[in-house]
């Protein structure tokens, strides 16, 4: 079914390259790795040890940092697909306020768990290969107040997701104007 309603692309209509492909989707699934675990793990208290999910949770966090930093370095030199003459001119500049609020949230969570397992005086066994050093130092007294702030931007950071999937599905399903095809892991 996808298939038919996908169409090729034009020359006008280009798709991202394999290098911006491939980190879009490998950052959607350490997302719902990490959600899956957020969810999942127990909650972070005053004496919760940083073991276990916990320590799964901060090593992914790391890692999307750093996936979302390369991603967006990619982005820098190597610009994303024109949308202009396939969209309206409204939708290509909500495109591309989307897709900064989306880079700037990959950027903000995580380091927001990264300063609030500082402030628990936390340290990151990342993956159990080397320790991630701490941004801070330990603060007990806001290590509720950036856990708090933390959650409440990873669930910004899920209505942010849920929009643009949504607006995926309009082009490919409403639209039909090969926008969606332009970011498949393989193409028509």
């Amino acid at each position: 079914m996808v298939e038919r309603l996908v169409e090729k692309r034009t020359a006008a209509q280009p798709g991202y390259d394999g290098v911006a492909k491939t980190l879009h989707w490998l950052i959607l699934l350490l997302l719902i790795a990490q959600y899956a675990i957020a969810w999942t793990m127990p909650h972070i208290g005053r004496n919760t040890p940083a073991e276990g999910l916990v320590s799964l949770h901060f090593s992914i966090g790391i890692t999307i940092l750093a996936v979302a930093l390369l991603r967006l370095l990619w982005r820098w030199t190597h610009p994303a697909p024109t949308l202009r003459g396939i969209v309206p001119a409204w939708q290509h500049g909500l495109a591309y306020a989307s897709h900064v609020l989306l880079y700037l949230l990959l950027l903000v969570l995580p380091i927001l768990g990264w300063v609030d397992a500082c402030f628990r005086g936390y340290s990151i066994d990342f993956f159990g290969l080397f320790t991630i050093p701490q941004l801070i130092a330990s603060s007990p007294a806001l290590a509720g107040r950036t856990g708090d702030i933390h959650a409440f931007v990873g669930t910004v950071l899920l209505v942010v997701i849920g929009l643009h999937v949504l607006a995926a599905l309009y082009h490919l399903i409403v639209r039909r104007d090969g926008v969606f095809s332009r970011m498949l892991p393989v193409q028509n």
